[in-house]
């Protein structure tokens, strides 16, 4: 209610005010001057809506590993979880999610480059290799309709 007093005495622009009580913007002290004008109870970041949203930090995989294990043992706290180890709650939720489906190999990070045939193990090699054939299969099931479709469509103008 401070930051809106201020801003209502016409002594502060709103740039003002939020450097001088620590608000993130402006649309968040415009949206309480809306709740207050509009005679609605103002939530504020210390009262009811804690931020889990915090800014995204790098995580390894050991510690993603860390937290999900934290969150199931706080029956799936999320918002605890996140606060306790400073990232968002969407991430512990998604962790978890990739955790129950995947296991603890889903926690890794697959992003950057991918390894060089050389780096591939002969399991992932035969994987690339299966998965290679089979989207070949695909594309001569498709070439293979389309000619009988084509053929079709001949004998039908003889």
């Amino acid at each position: 209610l401070a930051a809106i007093s201020d801003y209502l005495s016409g002594n502060y622009s709103q740039r003002d005010v939020i450097e001088k009580h620590g608000i993130s913007s402006t649309s968040v002290l415009r949206k309480w001057m809306k709740d207050y004008n509009g005679h609605r109870e103002i939530k504020g970041q210390s009262e009811g809506m804690s931020r889990s949203m915090t800014k995204g930090r790098k995580t390894t995989w050991q510690e993603r590993i860390e937290i999900v294990q934290d969150a199931l043992a706080n029956h799936k706290d999320y918002h605890k979880t996140a606060v306790a180890n400073q990232v968002s709650y969407q991430q512990v939720y998604q962790w978890v999610r990739k955790y129950e489906t995947g296991g603890w190999d889903a926690l890794k990070d697959r992003r950057g480059r991918s390894k060089t045939e050389k780096e591939l193990s002969p399991d992932e090699k035969m994987k690339l290799e299966i998965r290679r054939i089979e989207k070949e299969n695909e594309r001569l099931r498709a070439e293979n309709a389309f000619l009988k479709k084509l053929e079709e469509i001949e004998r039908g103008r003889s």
